[in-house]
């Protein structure tokens, strides 16, 4: 049985932080809502709690609470900024707004040379905060175990209950000894194996898709990127000829990946079918501006492919996806706020007779691609850049058709192919061109052109929640611009967007 860390999600920005922290120690954790943690016949495997911290105060009447009496003294329990701020509110202790809010690095005193959450951390060691109330009055069996010059109690220890509170947040990369206190409650409070890692991942879902599919086939859509590839080959692996997947050109693809793709699966002895059908995505967007209308008419067109070639193959009960964890936060957050509609995530119309099947569900794509290699898949696919399911339809902004997709698939090819060639590909996270609704004036020769505008982005990242633009080479930029504009006709500017996430999202649309 698969040890766990549960996390309940009180709407922190860090929450997801906290779960890949847990998972860089071989450790596999899951998020719950802040008021859903798993019923008695589901806590099998739950080695210890974490609460994470909230953008509310625990004196606001809206502020999400919880009821921990089924938890504390039953599991280990850690509480994170507004998770420590709830136990001790809850457990007679004062919470006050402070005169300011605290935001920002600080140093830890007075750290305890005796308890085990904080065993090896450093006098004067940096930790980050992001509050604006503290903690002002504890009840008597809480035992200070660190303090700041602004916070006296940034941690504690509850006597007589394996719990514990720190105002700070140990998860992020600026809390210099984050990691280590992580590590001293799963490994010394929790008594966590650290045995979950990319093999043991492959073992269990193999096993558990066996379980779940038995002698049913499933029908899977491929991208060509590596959360539907990594997907096809765990389904393969658990039922084999039982899997058939499907690959649909809906001419939104990079320029000659229909081919390229077909051709890398040939290894891995998959059943592929490929299908064409550009004509009739292009005609379900023509006119159709809006990116929502066209993520659901797109989403709609691969459910309806599918659906047609499924009904070609006897007995298919099941439809795999490549959904990873990201593509759920996303779109849903715990407040309930719609952030987009995902391509991979929102289920299956009712007319369509088909179980969703997604392996991959509650992965971050780095751990994919450790399950990748782990797989002995090919680096090329494993490393390539994500690409989402709308595709280009997502990338050209304002109207899709046949000849603004050939302008952009002709830019964004000058772009990867210049990347490759300088070794800079691998080195981003996501790299990738954007055709804008706009037009430019300009001079080629002696003649004024109006022409279109192209955009540049490439980010770095490890999990899609957060991304900084990466800061290619002048002299690439400037080639690969130069490049452009000569070669893809139909575009005479090229701009590079310098927008990190948060404030902006990776793609456009």
């Amino acid at each position: 049985m698969t040890e766990k860390i549960v996390i309940l999600d009180f709407g922190s920005q860090y929450t997801q932080l906290i779960a890949r922290r847990v998972r860089e120690l071989n450790v596999y954790s899951e998020i719950y809502p802040y008021n859903k943690f798993p019923e008695a016949k589901d806590r099998d495997g739950i080695k210890g709690v974490i609460l994470s911290g909230s953008p509310y105060s625990v004196n606001e009447e809206k502020a999400f609470t919880a009821d921990l009496s089924g938890i504390r003294n039953n599991f280990p329990l850690l509480g994170i900024c507004y998770g420590a701020q709830l136990l001790a509110h809850i457990s007679g202790g004062v919470v006050e707004s402070g005169d300011s809010r605290e935001y920002g690095r600080a140093r830890l005193s007075s750290v305890s040379s005796t308890d085990p959450l904080v065993k090896g951390v450093r006098e004067n060691s940096q930790v980050w905060m992001s509050h604006g109330d503290t903690i002002t009055k504890v009840p008597s069996n809480f035992t200070l175990i660190a303090s700041t010059v602004q916070v006296e109690k940034a941690a504690y220890h509850i006597e007589g209950e394996p719990t514990w509170g720190v105002q700070f947040h140990p998860e992020v990369f600026h809390t210099e000894d984050g990691m280590l206190i992580l590590g001293n409650f799963i490994k010394d409070i929790c008594q966590c194996k650290q045995d979950w890692t990319p093999e043991s991942f492959i073992e269990s879902t193999v096993d558990r898709l066996k379980d779940q599919l038995g002698d049913d086939k499933v029908v899977l859509g491929l991208s060509g990127g590596v959360d539907s590839s990594v997907t096809a080959v765990l389904l393969n692996r658990a039922i084999g000829k039982n899997l058939t997947c499907i690959f649909v050109d809906h001419g939104l693809l990079r320029k000659n990946e229909y081919e390229t793709v077909l051709k890398n699966y040939a290894h891995l002895g998959l059943n592929v079918i490929g299908v064409d059908a550009k004509e009739r995505f292009y005609s379900a967007l023509q006119g159709v501006e809006d990116p929502e209308k066209k993520r659901k008419i797109i989403g709609k067109g691969f459910i309806d492919v599918f659906d047609e070639e499924a009904r070609k193959i006897s007995d298919v009960k099941w439809l795999g996806q490549g959904t990873i964890y990201p593509d759920i936060i996303e779109s849903l957050s715990i407040t309930g706020t719609v952030i987009k509609s995902h391509h991979n995530v929102g289920g299956l119309p009712k007319n369509m007779n088909l179980k969703l099947v997604e392996p991959l569900r509650l992965l971050f794509k780095d751990e994919v691609r450790k399950v990748g290699y782990a797989l002995h898949m090919m680096p090329e696919q494993i490393q390539r850049h994500p690409f989402p399911g709308p595709g280009l339809g997502v990338r050209i902004l304002g109207e899709v058709t046949p000849e603004r997709v050939r302008i952009l698939q002709d830019a964004d090819d000058v772009f990867i192919r210049g990347l490759r060639e300088e070794g800079l590909y691998d080195k981003v996270w996501q790299a990738f061109a954007v055709l804008l609704p706009i037009r430019s004036v300009g001079v080629m020769g002696d003649e004024r052109t109006y022409e279109n505008v192209v955009a540049l982005r490439s980010v770095n990242s490890l999990d899609a929640m957060t991304a900084d633009w990466s800061h290619l080479p002048y002299d690439f930029l400037s080639r690969i611009s130069n490049e452009i504009i000569n070669k893809v006709k139909g575009i005479n500017r090229v701009v590079y967007d310098i927008s990190s996430k948060p404030p902006a999202t990776i793609e456009w649309e």
